[in-house]
């Protein structure tokens, strides 16, 4: 696929926190989910990263990506068992200390009984000193946001509730706008004239995407811009190119 130079947008890195999802043990639901909410209201996520329940890990990889995006929303490691450190990772990462939070304590109480709060379930109240709560409306045990890093659950319900919480609060760039095109080619028929297509738009993204129609080769082109008039003049030219390729096609049969 080709990219445009850098524009002025809004970025985000994902990282998959668990050790679970790189065992396959638990099939990841959020990625998917969460790139395309953000997309949706103008975010672009850049980058995804899956790393183990190890702290030195979800340091490293917290830390290259926070200063590289303008967001970063974590998934998974916030629940009350012993390998669910990603609050004290981050917390590490910032610097910060970590404590139970009075605020988030009175939130797990709307669900669990004061005799019931023993230590694991307080470990999901354990804040980083500074941040901010993210609601949890499914199961009360709240995420946080601090810095540009969101930290959310790893349960999928979870997980989306949070983030509709969290998405009026971010800062949004103008919207990908995307147009399809069914070339009804094989990508290697198309290779050079649509990248002879993207050199010239180069304010354009466009990508070729194969696949298999009724056990024939076919391809989808995917073309994308922020800017409505370029997004056309790139598909009117994907379409003419598609249609003098199947002339010439049809003249050499």
């Amino acid at each position: 696929m080709t990219e445009p130079a850098a524009a002025q947008t809004v970025t985000a890195a994902i990282l998959v926190i668990g050790d679970e999802i790189l065992s396959g043990r638990t099939k990841d639901k959020n990625i998917g989910y969460i790139a395309e909410y953000l997309t949706n209201i103008g975010v672009d996520v850049r980058e995804v990263r899956v790393v183990p329940d190890i702290e030195e890990e979800i340091i490293v990889a917290l830390d290259a990506l926070r200063h590289r995006y303008t967001y970063v929303f974590t998934t998974g490691g916030i629940g009350p068992t012993h390998d669910d450190i990603t609050a004290d990772c981050v917390a590490k990462a910032f610097g910060v200390t970590i404590d139970v939070d009075p605020r988030a304590r009175a939130m797990l109480l709307t669900r669990i009984a004061e005799k019931d709060l023993n230590e694991a379930r307080l470990r999901m109240a354990r804040i980083p000193v500074g941040a901010d709560l993210i609601v949890n409306k499914v199961s009360s045990a709240p995420g946080f946001r601090i810095g540009n890093v969101h930290v959310m659950a790893g349960v999928p319900t979870i997980m989306q509730s949070m983030l509709d919480e969290v998405a009026p609060t971010l800062k949004t760039g103008v919207k990908m706008l995307s147009e399809s095109v069914r070339a009804d080619l094989r990508e290697g028929d198309i290779g050079t004239p649509l990248g002879a297509i993207a050199k010239a738009h180069p304010d354009v993204m466009i990508g070729s995407y194969p696949f298999q129609d009724e056990g024939r080769p076919n391809t989808n082109i995917v073309i994308r811009s922020r800017d409505p008039a370029k997004l056309a003049a790139a598909k009117s030219a994907v379409e003419d190119m598609l249609a003098q390729v199947r002339a010439g096609l049809r003249q050499t049969a």
